[in-house]
């Protein structure tokens, strides 16, 4: 039996045992390459049968490599969409360095149009830095962990709301301890140039792809684009601009940046977001991107068991404009009901 070893990643002990995962492409390669990476899956339907994410390799030669993913959940689709068009039309006359797209990061959620792995339940921004001998999610994050993410000078991960979230379309960097590297992703963030361009917190963290790009000194730059479960032409249009624009932000694309007017965001505190403490119809009184102020009724809870029960009020905890909220017309206890922000100068 080989001996696992083991390596401290920010805190957290990593496996050095070898991935299972091959590549269909060679990363050094110029030129285009169409392929995947096959993750070895045993199942019922097939005892021997593998996982095939697919891959775009653009390359011509050296220069700086950006990574740009979509699908880290499978229900949100304009990342995916704007992808798999740059992967259709880039070519490696028209870059330096190195491209490499992946429109579904986590497949499996993305083929069954779910949030997380219809395999083994992962959500793949939750399953970081992953592990070898994991589920497949484990093993996919574990993946990029230890031979993507380290290939990469710059990071764009798309997402948007998905079935449960809806957001105004912006492109997001975080407060980082390093200002050197956090000026680097505010500066890819606002050439990104989505119409809003946040400083965005993070309520749940731990095991994000996020963080493992940005403890790796990484550009990192995520976006959230509209959500519902679908993908609008607008917002696609904003994905595939603001991927273009990182391109040549990063050096890689030599044209000229396409930029349009954003609004400049941030958010202070926790007292942003605003969770549902009952069930039931969910009627906003706000529309996304607009005002709001301190103790403004942000929606109503109807209960949906009886009649003649005043509802219940969720008004907001500090002033700001309405970023997020809850998309789907039911509301269940715990569930992220609205997010805030605060506009501030550029």
């Amino acid at each position: 039996m080989p001996v696992q070893h083991a390596a401290c990643l920010g805190g957290q002990v990593m496996s050095l045992r070898a991935n299972p995962i091959t590549p269909t492409v060679d990363f050094g390669k110029n030129g285009v390459q169409h392929g995947h990476l096959r993750l070895p899956y045993s199942h019922n339907e097939s005892a021997w049968g593998a996982i095939l994410i697919p891959i775009c390799v653009v390359r011509n030669g050296e220069g700086s490599c950006a990574l740009l993913t979509g699908g880290n959940h499978g229900d949100e689709y304009e990342g995916p969409i704007a992808l798999q068009a740059l992967a259709h039309t880039l070519r490696p006359a028209d870059i330096t360095g190195t491209v490499i797209l992946l429109p579904s990061m986590n497949h499996p959620a993305l083929v069954a149009g779910t949030r997380v792995s219809p395999l083994d339940g992962g959500n793949m921004n939750r399953s970081f830095p992953g592990r070898p001998d994991g589920g497949p999610t484990e093993k996919i994050a574990d993946y990029f962990q230890r031979y993507l993410l380290p290939l990469a000078d710059v990071v764009l991960d798309f997402h948007s709301g998905g079935r449960t979230l809806d957001f105004v379309p912006f492109a997001a960097s975080h407060v980082l301890e390093d200002k050197t590297q956090e000026a680097r992703c505010r500066a890819a963030r606002d050439a990104f140039n989505a119409p809003y361009s946040i400083e965005m917190r993070e309520i749940d963290a731990l095991g994000m792809y996020d963080h493992a790009a940005e403890e790796m000194g990484k550009t990192f730059v995520t976006t959230e684009l509209s959500g519902g479960g679908t993908a609008r032409p607008a917002t696609v249009a904003v994905a595939s601009k603001g991927a273009r624009n990182l391109l040549i932000h990063a050096g890689i694309l030599d044209a000229p940046l396409d930029l349009g007017p954003t609004r400049f965001l941030t958010q202070p505190d926790d007292s942003c977001f605003h969770f549902a403490e009952t069930e039931g119809l969910l009627e906003f009184t706000t529309e996304l991107g607009t005002s709001v102020a301190e103790g403004e009724i942000l929606a109503r809870i109807w209960d949906h068991r009886r009649v003649g029960v005043a509802p219940a009020e969720v008004c907001a905890q500090r002033a700001g404009l309405v970023v997020a909220r809850h998309h789907p017309g039911l509301i269940g206890m715990g569930d992220c009901l609205a997010v805030l922000a605060v506009e501030t100068d550029a």
